[in-house]
Formats: C-alpha cells, sequence, structure tokens
C-alpha cells in the first residue's frame, strides 16, 4: 500500500511538471518567474518519490508531503498576485505608472519581463493554472502523509 501511495503522490508531482512544459512548449504559453518556482518543489517530490521506494521509513514521505504543500501554497499565491489580491514580485507584475517621467516610464517598460505572473494565459472553470496547481498539490500532500502513516511495503 506504502509503494502505491508514494507511486501516486509522486507521480501526481511528475504529472503536473509534465503538464505545465507541455503548456510551455505544446501550448506556447511561456511560464512567469512564479511558474517557474512552483515547479521546483515538483521536481524535488518526484525525485523524493523515487528514494522513498528504496528506503523505508516515514521521514521521506513527510518531505514529499512538505515539497507539495510548498508548491500549493506558491500556487495559491500566485493565484492572489493573479487576482490582484495583493503585488508579486517586483520582476514579474506590472507596477503602476502613476507620476513617472516620460524617461522613467519608457526605463520601466524596456526593462519589464516579456511573462507577467499577474496575467492568467489559461483557465477552467475560472481557476488558473496556478490555482489548479494549489488544489492538486494539496491532494498530493495527503497522499504522502497516508503513505508517511502507512507501513513499510
Amino acid at each position: 500500500m506504502r509503494r502505491h501511495l508514494i507511486l501516486a503522490a509522486a507521480g501526481g508531482s511528475a504529472a503536473l511538471l509534465l503538464g505545465a512544459l507541455g503548456f510551455q512548449y505544446i501550448g506556447e504559453m511561456p511560464p512567469c518567474k512564479l511558474c517557474y518556482w512552483q515547479r521546483y518543489p515538483h521536481v524535488a517530490a518526484t525525485g523524493i518519490g523515487v528514494l522513498a521506494l528504496m528506503i523505508p521509513g516515514a521521514l521521506l514521505p513527510y518531505l514529499g508531503a512538505l515539497a507539495a504543500a510548498t508548491t500549493s501554497g506558491i500556487g495559491f499565491y500566485h493565484t492572489g498576485v493573479e487576482r490582484g489580491w495583493w503585488e508579486g514580485p517586483s520582476t514579474c507584475t506590472s507596477g503602476p505608472i502613476a507620476n513617472l517621467t516620460p524617461e522613467q516610464l519608457m526605463e520601466q517598460i524596456m526593462g519589464a519581463p516579456l511573462v507577467r505572473c499577474d496575467d492568467v494565459p489559461w483557465e477552467m472553470f475560472t481557476l488558473s493554472m496556478a490555482t489548479w496547481n494549489g488544489i492538486a498539490s494539496l491532494i498530493l500532500v495527503g497522499i504522502w502523509i497516508a503513505a508517511a502513516r502507512t507501513n513499510a511495503h
């Protein structure tokens, strides 16, 4: 049972990562800075899953849960940026233009990244990719915790 749960959790992270890469390379939707940040914990969770299949104990599944919780948190943070609930990193969110000289405005335009974190390039049922990642990753947290609480093999 533990093995199946680990495969489901690590496989879920791998699937979400492959989906993101599919949107990037097949769907031609380049990721923003926060999108990249959401990918790193999925890479870690996938690697942790491989190790957890070989090493018994609860520590690695709990680390997998931590990785999934991290990407979920970043996903929900990104959702707030997309919806304008709070500002994102200054390097990927459009800033105010009030009180800027024409030179400062031109500098801001020329220095702005091509992909902004506050734009939603795709959504399903009014939820963005970041929101779906947050939800799916919370489910993966539960699977990782179930694997940690299940007896080895």
